[in-house]
């Protein structure tokens, strides 16, 4: 299908736009090297700024404490530690960016999923004095398991080392060589040394490490390349809402309603309408700002299709020569985030683009140890924060693509059917186990 253009001709994608999320241990200093690129940036209001200076004196601090910033709930900033995924907005001349600043504590290892779910990029900090650490792995394998092509390895307190260059390289080469293990190449991961506190190799290059020779983070995230998956992937629209005015202007309309979560789609494309398998063509494609010839993922619209078939919320419109594969069994990897353990004949409710359905877990095949880079078979259950193999049996037929090929059409949630709790978050195929070593015996 022809790139989604307007009416004008011109390209519908957004426009240097770089989506990155921060993840590593407590203590890191994730929240303070956000707030100095927020500073740095000036992406902070006066008031906000004023805020912080004033909290930062009350704490007796001589500085600014940036990190408040972007630890914004009361429980937060009492604790010291980010809880919630704190989403930030910045820009520079050269491109903009929405970041999602995630927990480093273990307990919330399901919001790190949350923040890089949707993420080109991640930032992953590690302490100068402890380099890479349990958690570190864990996020890293975490970040390699929702396919984040690309990794930034920010060595932080590199001041309390006394910018020794040593110690960023020891801790550059370990975790270098643990991302090539979890499928990362030599050119998908950058390491820095900062000092969020102070300021070094955050925006400004440091006279204090004159041995480093690499880019700023700042200039990093400005020029690391985009990833244009949801883009080149074939056309995946879930239908959110069907839209009936029956006035008298609109007698006859019927649209159908949601998010292009990939490819693009232009008035005349042959689709197919699943999981029906209903075959028709487009007629129009309607936005807020009017009708349009054509659009890319990412637009939310309304689709108008030529014959009056039956479609409803929860169908999936898909390229009629690009179909997803529709099947009532998910062969997928699992980040389990709750504290009951999941167990074959768990029943659940999995919800896939927008549509909800029952399953049941029929088997845990595997479960993968993000520390030793080794999987287990038949483990007999997932706990809090692993990583496993299972396959589930829904009661619906689901249109679906294998994770490394379509991330939008490619996930799910697994739902706790009692209380409505997220239970898991789903990937459809094997994204991490085929890149490690070979599975063992459970012991």
């Amino acid at each position: 299908m022809a790139r989604g253009t307007d009416d004008f001709g011109t390209d519908d994608r957004p426009a240097a736009l770089l989506r990155l999320a921060t993840a590593g241990s407590v203590d890191d200093g994730k929240s303070t090297l956000v707030g100095r690129l927020l500073y740095e940036t000036k992406s902070v209001l006066a008031d906000q700024l004023d805020a912080v200076r004033r909290a930062s004196v009350d704490r007796g601090l001589a500085t600014p404490d940036l990190s408040l910033l972007v630890d914004g709930l009361r429980s937060e900033r009492e604790q010291g530690i980010t809880i919630d995924v704190a989403h930030r907005y910045f820009a520079t001349p050269k491109r903009s960016f929405v970041l999602a600043d995630t927990p480093g504590h273990v307990q919330y290892t399901r919001n790190t999923v949350t923040g890089a779910s949707t993420a080109q990029l991640a930032v992953v900090l590690v302490d100068a004095r402890s380099g890479v650490v349990e958690q570190t792995r864990r996020h890293a394998a975490v970040l390699a398991l929702l396919g984040v092509p690309r990794l930034v390895l920010a060595v932080n307190k590199i001041d309390l080392v006394d910018y020794a260059e040593p110690a960023f390289t020891l801790i550059a080469e370990e975790f270098g060589a643990y991302a090539k293990a979890l499928g990362y190449d030599g050119g998908d991961v950058t390491s820095v040394p900062v000092s969020a506190l102070c300021g070094d190799n955050v925006v400004e290059r440091s006279a204090r490490t004159p041995w480093y020779e690499g880019p700023t983070l700042l200039e990093e995230l400005e020029t690391a390349p985009v990833v244009p998956e949801a883009y080149d992937a074939p056309f995946r629209f879930p239908v959110q809402h069907v839209i009936r005015p029956r006035t008298p202007e609109y007698p006859d309309y019927r649209g159908y309603a949601g998010q292009v979560a990939s490819g693009s789609v232009a008035v005349g494309d042959k689709v197919l309408v699943l999981p029906a398998g209903l075959r028709t063509t487009v007629e129009g494609v309607d936005t807020a700002d009017g009708p349009l010839a054509a659009a890319t993922a990412g637009r939310s619209l309304t689709l108008l299709l030529s014959d009056a078939i039956d479609v409803s919320r929860g169908d999936m419109i898909v390229a009629a020569d690009e179909p997803p594969v529709l099947t009532d069994e998910l062969d997928a990897a699992l980040c389990w985030l709750a504290e009951t353990p999941l167990r074959p004949g768990m029943r659940v409710l999995v919800k896939h683009g927008t549509r909800t359905v029952n399953g049941q877990v029929t088997e845990v095949t595997s479960r993968f140890s993000e520390q030793t880079l080794t999987t287990t078979a038949a483990p007999g259950e997932l706990r809090l924060n692993e990583i496993g193999q299972v396959l589930l049996r829904v009661a619906q037929p689901l249109p679906v693509d294998a994770y490394r090929a379509n991330r939008r059409t490619g996930s799910f949630l697994v739902i706790d059917p009692a209380d409505g709790t997220t239970l898991a978050a789903g990937l459809v195929g094997t994204p991490l186990f085929a890149a490690v070593p070979p599975v063992i015996s459970a012991r």
